[in-house]
């Protein structure tokens, strides 16, 4: 083996080859991340893939090597990576905040009131839980931040009219959070039990038990269920243009969708590569007609191309990654081959709910909460449980009323404990 050195991999974080090809090099120590907060806030989900990340620091470990994850400030409070019990520790570019840390596994941390996500609606409930000296704890999830991490603009959050980019409003929400002395905790909850009391959670770093509890756990990219799709999923097959899109500088790639998603992510690949071509199932856009306005000015003057009445049949590739696409025509069904080098699938996002799968009323994988007029509007099936945002909404899905969502739970929260007494 070559002499001992370090390897500060500048890529994605999860990246397999490059974590492989470091350590075959003879390096004893590979640093994974970004030099710098900036490239960090704006690609904040590249490749991530907790499995093949698992997988390259067995990978590493097993040859008597250490994985450490280097990233800007900003980015390492944006990622609860770093809080995986395989990495060895944080390096020095990129401290934890000092109140977010896991809890050791023998121990169980005991709080009256418990949010799971760290969206909009996880993070609002933290605000008024916080104000209402519940005193909450929050756990974030793999994804800190939620969607709005994975989004640019954000021209409709009122009281910012000039628009703000996802991360930063992301960012603004956590510090308002910890400004009330909430304790978040990056964390990823894996099993639950709401059949005793207190609630009981298990998460890949701590034991937590609490008398209350709001699940703000968001929704993830759905994908179409390819075989090929999954194939190359890391190697040109994507959910997140604003994750991936610039690897593909004026390269040619296709968006699968046709709702709002879709066409956001297609005008945004459209200002980074060669053409897009956007495939679409049926023949007129579901999107809100403002973005309809603007792909078709693209259409007709840049470089977006519309496949109407298609679908994606195969995605092609060889061991380098995508090579191009097989589309249907779904009238005739007839059949062609594009070349280009990537695919970003955008047909929708399904709920994070399958933690609670026979414990709470789901209604098609969304938690089933009680509505109404009446207060209570964010119970679930079990007393003391409340849901909010995307988790409990498959209508309106927006930053502003999950954050509405997340309101209403906490206040819900504070109601069911003050009635507890104690």
């Amino acid at each position: 083996m070559a002499a001992s050195h370090q390897i500060e991999l500048v890529c994605p974080a999860g990246s397999l080859p490059a974590l492989k090809t470091a350590i075959d090099n003879g390096a004893d120590t590979v640093y994974l991340g970004f030099k710098d907060a900036t490239n960090a806030r704006n690609f904040t989900g590249l490749n991530f893939d907790p499995p093949r990340l698992r997988e390259g620091i067995a990978f590493a470990h097993a040859r008597g090597r250490k994985v450490l994850f280097k990233a800007g400030p900003s980015f390492t409070r944006q990622r609860s990576i770093r809080n995986m019990r395989d990495i060895a520790a944080p390096s020095p570019a990129g401290p934890c905040p000092q109140d977010s840390r896991s809890i050791p596994m023998s121990e169980t941390k005991h709080c009256r009131l418990l949010i799971l996500g760290s969206g909009p609606a996880g993070y609002t409930a933290a605000v008024y839980g916080a104000r209402a000296n519940l005193h909450p704890v929050l756990v974030t999830g793999l994804e800190q931040g939620g969607q709005l991490m994975t989004t640019t603009d954000v021209d409709n959050w009122p009281g910012d009219p000039d628009g703000v980019q996802g991360p930063d409003l992301m960012e603004r929400m956590r510090r308002h959070a910890e400004r009330f002395e909430t304790q978040i905790i990056l964390d990823h909850i894996n099993q639950v039990d709401l059949g005793q009391r207190p609630f009981r959670l298990t998460g890949d770093g701590g034991v937590y038990s609490c008398d209350a509890l709001v699940i703000a756990t968001g929704a993830s990219a759905r994908y179409l269920g390819l075989p090929s799709e999954q194939e190359f999923r890391g190697r040109g097959v994507s959910a997140c243009a604003t994750c991936d899109g610039f690897f593909y500088r004026n390269q040619k790639v296709a968006v699968i969708g046709g709702g709002n998603t879709a066409v956001e992510e297609a005008l945004y690949l459209s200002n980074i590569a060669s053409e897009v071509i956007l495939v679409h199932r049926r023949d007129a856009l579901r999107s809100e007609k403002i973005l309809q306005r603007h792909l078709f000015e693209k259409a007709e003057h840049g470089n977006v191309k519309i496949l109407w009445n298609s679908t994606l049949d195969q995605v092609l590739g060889d061991p380098t990654g995508v090579t191009g696409m097989r589309v249907r025509n779904v009238k005739d069904g007839a059949t062609q081959d594009i070349e280009l080098q990537g695919v970003f699938i955008a047909i929708g996002h399904q709920p994070n709910t399958q933690l609670f799968e026979g414990q709470l009323e789901l209604n098609n994988g969304y938690i089933k909460v009680h509505s109404g007029i009446v207060g209570n509007a964010t119970a679930t099936s079990v007393p003391g449980v409340f849901a909010a945002g995307d988790v409990m909404d498959h209508v309106y899905r927006q930053a502003v009323t999950s954050a509405g969502s997340g309101c209403m739970a906490a206040l819900d929260a504070e109601k069911y404990l003050d009635a507890l007494g104690g």
